[in-house]
């Protein structure tokens, strides 16, 4: 073990940490000297979005100290922001293994530091989190939840008081405020406890209240009010409040997956607690089936991503990607809302820049504005704040399986898009057709857009230089072309510069530092490069698109893009 190692163990040993802990090390010592290195090798980071990490003993996992210091720094930031005004923070949690305990410990060490505590009584949707900031008129909030991470895992996301996860400054300074936190000894753990509120019932009427707003035909719900639901929280935190947005919606028939319907932190019916894998919507998808639903919607722990299941034009049940689930939602909303006279002629729609270039396309058909941010629903919420002075914000999403759909929320909601996908299934139901059946015209319409992503990670500490050699490698020398199409563009959005690779002429991105890589090519192909900023992991992203000319090219023009952009990961040698 080398001696910076060593010693961030001896401090543990030796300094004011509980007995469980420093018998832990000494156990780890003895058993698995390799696990405590890779414990203590580096500091947990808090980055822009907070903590995440496996939990257990150590700088580089989530528990007690760690939890303690990012929220005794944050503390310490909202003290010097907002002075002598009364602060006050709202604090969740979803139903991962020690979740609770580390929303209790936020709570008390806010309280002890004379910042007044919302604290939800029990599991809450992450996206109830970001209403209650603004309901309440927080200065912050906190939820404990790693999202859709294996169980291992959990996370810590920190919020500013317009309900959004921090962005410049407020990011990068309390980054610094808990770097600064050098000794367990600076947290205050105790002695604010009558700072802390429980809150509950209370919120959770106002959220559904405001979920129900959302909706753009309620009379169409009441004739279809029987559709088929088949929902499935995953053991989450959707279980609290999914059942009832549909209810107050007007649904009458949703069928609960029983199996996955307890909250659990062991996710015992799953590998991987994530509605984008079909395996773990596997049992919601066998109980569509048996009784013949019409839709099928599954949320992650913190119920901020949505799946969705439906009935495809040969009668297959299928689970539609992030971007199209996307497609259909923002293409609802702006339809619904012209054909309904809501529509203002100031609304607005957000995406990001790693999703479907077909919301563009429908947005410009129908005249409404469409701003692309970078990747996290923190961006979309920033660019809310800067134009909502002249802008009319409608919805936002990315390919993430994220949706934020209204005005009173600043985070990915499932909640709400569990709700509004039921009532386009219901909106189309009552005109003899389906959701796929929709999905289709969009095509025809709109352009055929089909978007697919890998995941790759490097496990261990080398992980993360893999990753950044990667890019680099990407960076300085772009293929010329992919898939046999040149590639025209380089977007570099770390050095904020695009390159017209053809002439060599560079020009200016606006757009906030992101290390993230862009490559579009003459044929229309987009595909983006991005590493996780929390996890040893690099994403990519894959978009192709064509020309539908009828819903009979269907099946063939689906397989030539599938096709294309399995020969584009074979290239680029990405399996």
């Amino acid at each position: 073990m080398n001696a910076a190692v060593l010693e961030k163990v001896n401090v543990w040993l030796s300094g004011n940490y509980d007995a469980v802990t420093k018998d832990g090390i000494r156990k780890m010592q003895v058993e698995n000297p390799s696990e405590l290195e890779e414990s203590f090798y580096t500091n947990l980071e808090f980055g822009t979005g907070g903590l995440r990490g496996i939990m257990g003993i150590g700088t580089n996992r989530m528990n007690k100290y760690t939890v303690g210091m990012a929220t005794q720094g944050f503390s310490n930031y909202l003290k010097k922001e907002f002075g002598n005004k009364e602060i006050s923070v709202a604090v969740a949690h979803d139903s991962r293994n020690n979740s609770r305990f580390f929303a209790e410990t936020t709570a008390a060490i806010f309280a002890a530091n004379g910042i007044k505590v919302f604290l939800f009584e029990a599991l809450r949707p992450t996206p109830e989190l970001s209403f209650t900031i603004r309901h309440l008129g927080c200065k912050a909030g906190v939820v404990c939840t790693a999202s859709h991470n294996p169980k291992e895992y959990n996370g810590y996301k920190a919020y500013w008081d317009d309900g959004g996860q921090l962005v410049p400054p407020h990011d990068k300074n309390v980054i610094t405020e808990v770097e600064a936190i050098k000794s367990v000894d600076d947290i205050k753990f105790t002695g604010g406890e009558s700072n802390i509120t429980i809150i509950g019932k209370e919120l959770d009427d106002a959220y559904i209240k405001m979920v129900k707003s959302l909706s753009v035909y309620p009379d169409i719900i009441e004739k279809v009010h029987d559709l088929k639901i088949v929902y499935t929280p995953i053991h989450g935190t959707g279980i609290m409040l999914v059942p009832k947005a549909l209810a107050a919606f007007g649904f009458t028939n949703v069928t609960i997956v029983e199996e996955q319907a307890t909250p659990d932190g062991n996710f015992p019916t799953v590998a991987y607690p994530n509605p984008e894998e079909k395996a773990t919507m596997s049992i919601g998808l066998a109980k569509a089936k048996a009784i013949d639903a019409d839709i099928l919607c599954g949320t992650d722990p913190d119920a901020d991503r949505v799946g969705v299941g439906i009935k495809n034009h040969k009668g297959e049940w299928v689970l539609m990607n992030g971007n199209q689930t996307a497609v259909l939602a923002f293409a609802y909303m702006i339809e619904a809302r012209k054909k309904k006279g809501i529509a203002q002629a100031n609304d607005m729609v957000i995406s990001t820049i790693v999703t479907t270039d077909m919301i563009n396309e429908v947005a410009r058909q129908n005249d409404v504005a469409c701003y692309n941010v970078l990747t996290g629903f923190k961006w979309i919420a920033e660019k809310i704040k800067e134009v909502e002075s002249e802008k009319n914000y409608v919805i936002g999403g990315e390919e993430s399986f994220g949706l934020m759909i209204g005005n009173q929320i600043r985070d990915k909601d499932a909640v709400s898009a569990v709700a509004l996908m039921c009532e386009m299934a219901a909106y189309e139901k009552a005109n003899g057709r389906t959701l796929f059946d929709k999905l289709i015209d969009l095509y025809i319409q709109y352009g055929f857009y089909y978007e697919n992503l890998i995941s790759i990670t490097k496990k261990g500490m080398n992980g993360q230089k893999e990753i950044a050699d990667m890019m680099t490698g990407y960076r300085n020398n772009p293929p010329s072309t992919i898939n046999g199409a040149k590639v025209v563009t380089l977007l570099d959005y770390q050095l904020q510069v695009g390159t017209n690779l053809l002439t060599g002429d560079t020009f200016p991105i606006t757009l906030p530092k992101s290390n993230v890589l862009q490559f579009l090519t003459q044929d229309g192909t987009k595909i983006s490069a991005r590493p996780s900023g929390t996890e040893p992991k690099i994403k990519f992203y894959f978009s192709v698109n064509t020309k539908l000319n009828n819903r009979d090219e269907f099946d063939e023009k689906y397989a030539e893009l599938q096709k294309k952009i399995t020969d584009i990961i074979e290239e680029l040698q990405l399996k």
